[in-house]
C-alpha cells in the first residue's frame, strides 16, 4: 500500500506514546530482527521476498536482498550474517551488511526441515548465548495427530548444525523471545479452528524446563479444553499448561519482552504481542497488539491493549504480525496487510 494511503492516524496508543509509520514498501512484511548497526532485516510469508531498511540521516530506504525464497519468514543476525527461515530449509547470509546492494549467495545451514505448507512458514530468534537458533516446526493441519517431526519448538546448533527437539504439543508459534534476567524462552501458540467459536484460546507459554515440555496438541488445548475429537480418553493433567490464555482466534504471533528504557518505568520487563486477527468468527477479534504486565514472581497478571485501530467494525486496513524493540527503546510494529512497519516511541 503506498505511504500516503496508509492510515496511520487511525491507531490508537496510550496517552504519552507516539505511533507513526516509520517505513513502507514492504510488502507481505513480518518478522523483523535488528542488527547491532541498526538496520532493520524483515522476512516474508507470501512474496519470497527478504527486506532491509536502512536508517541514514532520519531518513529509510527499504532495500530488497533477496528475491524468490520459499516462505522466508523468520530471520535472525548473527555475528555478521542474516540467518533466514524458509519453509524447509536455514540458510545463511554472509557480512551482508557491507554488501546491501549486492547480496552474496546464501549459505545453506539446514535443509532437512518438513515441507509441509501448512504453518510451515517459521519464526526464529538467537539463544542469548548466541550457540542456537531456536524456531517452531509448526502441525501439518489444523488438528491431528501430528508426525513425531512437528508440533514442537526446535532448536539448531549452529556450531554442529545439529537439531534438537525441546518442546511438543505446541500447534503453531509464530513468536517466541528470551526474558532478560531468567533467559527462560516464552511463546505464543495459536490455537485450532472449528471446535468452537470462542475455544480454544491462543496462548501465551514459557518453557520452564529446557527440554521435555509437552503442551497438549492435539489432545488438550489451552491447558484445560480437551479437543472434542482427539480428547477422548485423555485428560489435561498429562501435559504443561500455558502462562496466560489470549483469547479464541485472535492470532498471537511475534511477541517481545521490552528491556528499553524509553517508555515509563511500569513498561520493564512487560510482553508485547501482535495480534494479527481471526478470519472465521463471527465477530472478528485481534487486530490489535496487546500488551502483558508480569508480576513479582514472574506469572502473568493482565493483559491490555497497547494498539488499536486496524479493526473498525467488521473492516480491518491492516494486520499486525510482529513487534520489535529497538535500540533507542522504542518498539517497531510490522504490518503484513499493507506492508508497512510503524513506530511507537514516548515523550517527545
Amino acid at each position: 500500500m503506498p505511504a500516503d494511503e496508509i492510515p496511520t492516524s487511525k491507531l490508537k496508543v496510550p496517552a504519552g506514546f507516539k505511533i507513526e509509520l516509520w517505513a513502507s514498501g514492504m510488502p507481505n512484511g513480518r518478522s523483523m530482527t535488528e542488527s547491532p548497526s541498526g538496520t532493520v532485516y524483515v522476512g516474508t510469508r507470501f512474496t519470497g521476498n527478504v527486506y532491509a531498511v536502512v536508517t541514514k540521516n532520519g531518513k529509510r530506504e527499504v532495500k530488497t536482498i533477496a528475491k524468490g525464497l520459499h516462505r522466508p519468514n523468520g530471520v535472525a543476525f548473527s555475528n555478521g550474517s542474516l540467518y533466514v527461515a524458509e519453509l524447509s530449509r536455514i540458510i545463511r547470509y554472509d557480512n551482508i551488511e557491507q554488501n546491501l546492494d549486492n547480496p552474496p549467495a546464501p549459505v545453506v545451514v539446514f535443509d532437512a526441515l518438513p515441507k509441509d505448507e501448512p504453518h510451515g512458514w517459521k519464526f526464529m530468534t538467537l539463544s542469548p548465548d548466541g550457540k542456537y537458533l531456536y524456531f517452531q516446526i509448526g502441525t501439518p493441519a489444523n488438528i491431528v495427530v501430528p508426525p513425531y517431526t512437528h508440533a514442537a519448538i526446535v532448536r539448531l546448533n549452529l556450531k554442529t548444525n545439529i537439531l534438537e527437539y525441546v518442546a511438543t504439543g505446541v500447534r503453531n508459534s509464530v513468536g517466541m523471545d528470551f526474558q532478560k534476567g531468567t533467559k527462560e524462552l516464552w511463546f505464543t501458540n495459536n490455537g485450532r479452528d472449528w471446535a468452537d467459536e470462542n475455544l480454544p484460546n491462543d496462548t501465551l507459554n514459557r518453557l520452564a524446563r529446557p527440554k521435555g515440555m509437552n503442551f497438549g496438541y492435539p489432545f488438550c488445548h489451552q491447558g484445560d479444553f480437551l479437543d472434542p475429537e482427539f480428547g477422548k480418553g485423555r485428560s489435561c493433567e498429562e501435559f504443561d499448561k500455558p502462562e496466560m490464555n489470549l483469547g479464541a482466534h485472535v492470532a498471537a504471533l511475534g511477541m517481545r519482552f521490552y528491556n528499553g528504557n524509553m517508555f515509563p518505568a511500569e513498561y520493564k520487563g512487560n510482553i508485547f504481542i501482535a495480534e494479527h486477527g481471526s478470519w472465521n468468527k463471527t465477530k472478528k477479534t485481534g487486530y490489535q497488539v496487546v500488551r502483558v504486565v508480569l508480576d513479582g514472581k514472574n506469572k502473568p497478571v493482565k493483559l491490555e491493549p497497547f494498539i488499536t485501530g486496524w479493526l473498525d467494525g467488521e473492516n480491518f486496513w491492516g494486520r499486525p504480525v510482529d513487534v520489535q524493540m529497538l535500540k533507542d527503546g522504542s518498539m517497531l510494529v510490522s504490518d503484513d496487510e499493507t506492508g508497512a512497519i510503524f513506530r511507537v516511541s514516548y515523550g517527545k
